[in-house]
């Protein structure tokens, strides 16, 4: 009995420190003891399933449960090895975006076969050891049950004063088990098997997360502005409940100079498959270049790769943080959103379109759009393969704007979305289309190929936006128009050292990858330069308030860009950057300014809030709950 809960012990073990191991740059010792105690617990519990009941049956559960978690943790590895986002059991409510790329998956799995080879190692020992193990009699048995039982309890004890010993700071193990929920870090400071059974208990009775009232302005340098433009705040009446306790205690951020400067103007509103600065180039890329160093030049922007696409595109639709449980929702189109984009300008008169060149019906965005006030949204097979080449992979931004411009062109006002997908990963020469057809551009580039491929994919994006300006030109709309354009995610398929091949720094794996452009461009303005931290959730307050207008700052868990609110960007594993510097909540490791704890406490609580705020209004459609005055 003792040979056996130590084999299942080490074998745990090695499953959870194998995953780790490839996952992971480091462990902290926190995390290495929360895995190493959490572990006994579930040997324990292994031991006893194979030790109730006879030697036949006892072989077979040990067969099915070593059968099954390498499958579970190859699960985990494989997803964020395709998507770089950790798994979620709310996945398999969206399961198609798995399903929609599952040559890139299978891919995957053969490039990372040694991998789940070693996951399987295990289970060859046990068939191996079961084949001469014979256990003893039944009255030896009912002692050995005994005993575990009371190591069960003894674990569990052990394992509960560890959570009290390591206190109740930010992000620790207690505030992870009963205030928070984060499950890139539960996997993380846990392990997979602790972060699975916290996500399927929260997934089936819920989870009631802590927020804390953060007053932002404190955290402000002082305002020396000579105007007050007040806030923008409306007269509404808020439901009695948590999230309008949240709400009622923030002050929103206030209307500023900017405010109104687009009234009346056209807007182009992208979200462009994995964009990244480093793609930007003069020569390459010049349309690119010209965007993103006039206008309103934001130097400290970073994308926020939670969920991928879908939950990049959440983030830049809504002005709320994505979260894996809440997309299921987001994609019944049920929600009310009287902020939606679609629905703010098409209440202005404005004649209101939406485009997409992959088919229509991945992910559900043809309902979710249409909750976003796009009526007459096309993608392929809708409409889109009329007008353009729908049988390669990616499709042509340059022949979705060329087939589309003239729907909108001469309107008299228009609001028009583009979710592009020149720039999806694979970015090998022979499984890339867009890589293919711009491969001339990139030949010499000093770079390995998966580079250069991104590369020819953002020429192709480049080349769309080219096209784009000369009709507006054209039409005599360019002068009139706003062109806004943000990245769903960072090129996530490239490896760090690829994404640094690009780079003049190093960029780690957290923060530095997601650094980004974001465009918000009009032909006649003057450049400014904005040097606050920002994140996608802040481009819908930021237009906003460019276009004039009436809105709540309040009900958006982003901010404007161009306000004297906190500038604030934060990642998966709820790491951050402020003005002041960069947190990384996996090592707890604060890099910059000198800052006091408090400070940090503070900035982390109101990342918590957020994330937690955003999902409760999706799963509470609290917008529908809103009087509106």
């Amino acid at each position: 009995m003792y040979k056996k809960l130590f084999y299942n012990f080490i074998f745990l073990l090695y499953l959870e420190f194998l995953y780790g191991l490839f996952t992971y740059s480091s462990y902290l010792r926190i995390s290495i003891i929360n895995i190493v105690l959490f572990t006994l617990i579930n040997s324990i519990i292994v031991t006893l399933l194979t030790t109730v009941f006879n030697d036949k049956i006892n072989k077979i559960i040990s067969y099915i449960i070593y059968s099954i978690l390498p499958v579970w943790y190859s699960v985990y590895y494989i997803f964020n090895k395709v998507f770089k986002t950790t798994f979620s059991i709310s996945l398999f409510k969206i399961a198609d975006q798995a399903l929609q790329f599952g040559w890139n998956t299978v891919l995957s799995i053969l490039q990372n076969i040694y991998f789940i080879l070693l996951l399987f190692v295990p289970l060859v020992l046990i068939i191996i050891s079961n084949k001469n193990n014979k256990e003893n009699k039944i009255i030896k048995k009912k002692k050995n049950i005994i005993i575990l039982l009371v190591l069960l309890v003894l674990s569990i004890l052990i394992y509960g004063f560890n959570i009290i010993i390591q206190g109740k700071g930010d992000n620790s193990t207690y505030r992870l088990y009963f205030k928070i929920n984060n499950n890139a870090l539960n996997i993380e400071r846990l392990g997979v098997i602790n972060a699975s059974i916290l996500d399927i208990e929260r997934g089936i009775f819920g989870f009631k997360e802590e927020v804390k009232v953060v007053d932002e302005n404190n955290l402000l340098e002082e305002d020396d502005s000579l105007f007050d433009y007040g806030y923008n705040v409306l007269d509404i009446e808020l439901p009695d409940n948590s999230i309008s306790n949240y709400i009622k205690n923030t002050s929103g951020t206030k209307k500023n100079k900017y405010t109104g400067m687009f009234n009346n103007y056209n807007l182009i509103y992208i979200v462009a498959e994995s964009f990244s600065e480093l793609a930007v180039s003069e020569k390459l890329t010049p349309t690119l270049y010209k965007l993103v160093n006039n206008g309103f030049v934001f130097e400290n922007f970073y994308s926020s790769n939670n969920a991928s696409t879908i939950g990049g595109e959440f983030g830049a639709l809504t002005g709320l943080y994505a979260d894996m449980s809440i997309l299921s929702r987001w994609r019944s189109g049920n929600n009310y959103y009287p902020y939606g984009i679609g629905n703010v300008f098409k209440n202005l008169n404005y004649s209101t379109f939406a485009y997409h060149n992959n088919s229509y019906l991945f992910q559900d965005r043809n309902i979710y759009l249409k909750s976003q006030g796009f009526d007459n949204f096309k993608g392929c097979y809708n409409g889109m393969e009329k007008l353009i080449n729908c049988n390669i992979w990616p499709q042509s931004d340059v022949e979705m704007i060329d087939a589309t411009v003239s729907d909108y062109i001469n309107r008299d006002r228009f609001m028009v979305y583009y979710m592009t997908v020149s720039g999806h990963f694979y970015y090998g020469f022979s499984e890339n289309a867009m890589a293919v057809k711009n491969r001339s551009l990139v030949n010499d580039l000093p770079y390995s190929e998966n580079v250069r491929g991104y590369i020819a994919t953002q020429i192709e994006l480049d080349k769309s936006l080219e096209l784009l300006l000369k009709k507006l030109d054209e039409a005599n709309k360019l002068d009139n128009t706003v062109i806004v354009l943000v990245a769903d995610h960072y090129p996530y398929n490239l490896t760090l050292n690829e994404v640094n091949e690009m780079s003049s720094y190093q960029r780690d794996s957290v923060v530095g990858v997601n650094k980004n452009n974001l465009i918000i461009y009009n032909s006649k303005m003057k450049k400014v330069n904005v040097s606050k931290v920002g994140m996608p959730t802040d481009i819908i307050p930021t237009v906003y308030n460019l276009f004039g207008i009436d809105y709540d700052s309040r009900l958006f868990m982003g901010s404007d860009l161009l306000s004297d609110s906190l500038g604030l960007a934060y990642f998966t594993n709820s790491s951050w950057v402020t003005d002041k510097g960069i947190y990384y909540a996996s090592s707890g490791e604060f890099k910059g300014e000198d800052v006091s704890s408090d400070y940090i406490s503070n900035i982390n609580s109101i990342v918590s809030n957020k994330r937690s705020i955003s999902r409760q209004i999706i799963n509470n459609n609290y917008y529908n709950q809103i009087k509106f005055k």
